[in-house]
């Protein structure tokens, strides 16, 4: 069950609602959001407020959280345009395409081009949903994810990472090849969120693929990778995959990359840091303090929850900084 949400304004509240209403309604049901968190830029003044607040609902209420930043999505289609412009695409990007501006090509100035971001995140859940829509011969049911992904309930966010960006009938590019699409999932430069996986804590990690590829193909690159890759000790082999038969339209192939990684505490460091500079002057406060029901001991109970949470991904880091030690075995009375 997928809920899509921002965390900024009325999508975080209207969302955070339905989310608890389908706990409600459908308790056995595994709930994945999709959590679009504000950038530094952003011009809602209370985004602060409202990011906190839905980030106790999320860590309550939801199963996974794909968080997602605008300021991720905003970089990668700059890098599109860049690309595009200097020829390194191969061909031009039709003016139709939806990677492109509703103005027919994408921006240069800092406007944001919500239509090719929106697509960008369309297409992470076209690619997460993919083995649910079409054969394959190692397709990943959408449970598995969360059940092999989230080893302590609260620390469920997912860093998702997209290869390639631009998997659209009218774009034509030509497509990546296997192994470098690989590579391509464990850099930042195609990470929806702003972070850096490499040099933090993997609890475990998830690739959905989909097109002409092998089991064998998979397994190379995992071992290719995982020197570079830092797992929590207690859980060294945590790769789960998925192959879907059915690539995306105008490509051989592509990759989603889902980490449950430490890295994700530095987003919420961020916007932990934001409140408070707001919080501590009381600023703004009387907006929501004026709805029938709003007390204050909501907003400080939201704080917490987020305290608690990066809390949480400290004592995972702390817990691993040192080498991995065996734990002792089970001594059995004669």
């Amino acid at each position: 069950m997928f809920l899509a949400q921002g965390t900024t304004g009325t999508g975080s509240g209207l969302g955070t609602f339905v989310l608890k209403l389908l706990e409600d309604e459908f308790p056995e049901v595994y709930r994945f959001v999709t959590s679009v968190y504000p950038s530094r830029e952003d011009d809602v003044i209370t985004s602060p407020y409202n990011s906190v607040l839905a980030m106790k609902e999320l860590s309550d209420h939801a199963d996974c959280v794909l968080p997602i930043e605008n300021e991720s999505l905003f970089d990668i289609v700059s890098k599109i345009n860049q690309m595009t412009n200097c020829g390194k695409l191969g061909s031009t990007i039709k003016p139709a395409s939806l990677v492109t501006s509703s103005a027919g090509g994408i921006k240069c100035s800092r406007e944001k081009p919500f239509d090719a971001m929106n697509n960008i995140v369309a297409n992470l859940l076209l690619n997460l949903t993919s083995s649910a829509r079409f054969e394959g011969s190692l397709n990943m049911d959408l449970n598995e994810i969360s059940m092999n992904l989230v080893p302590f309930p609260r620390l469920h966010y997912l860093v998702s990472s997209l290869t390639p960006l631009y998997t659209l009938a009218d774009v034509n590019v030509p497509s990546r090849r296997l192994d470098q699409m690989f590579s391509d999932a464990f850099s930042k430069d195609h990470q929806l969120l702003r972070a850096d996986p490499k040099h933090s804590l993997y609890l475990a990690c998830a690739l959905l693929v989909r097109g002409n590829v092998q089991i064998s193909d998979l397994r190379r690159n995992i071992e290719r990778l995982k020197p570079s890759l830092q797992f929590v000790s207690w859980n060294q082999e945590g790769w789960k995959t998925g192959l879907c038969s059915v690539p995306p339209v105008g490509h051989s192939h592509s990759l989603l990359a889902l980490a449950n990684n430490t890295c994700v505490k530095s987003t919420f460091v961020e916007l932990k840091e934001r409140f408070t500079r707001l919080y501590k002057k009381k600023a703004h406060l009387h907006h929501y303090l004026h709805i029938d029901g709003m007390e204050q001991s909501y907003i400080s109970e939201a704080l917490s929850s987020l305290s608690d949470l990066i809390e949480d991904y400290n004592q995972l880091d702390a817990a691993n900084c040192g080498p991995a030690i065996d734990p002792p075995r089970l001594k059995i009375a004669m």
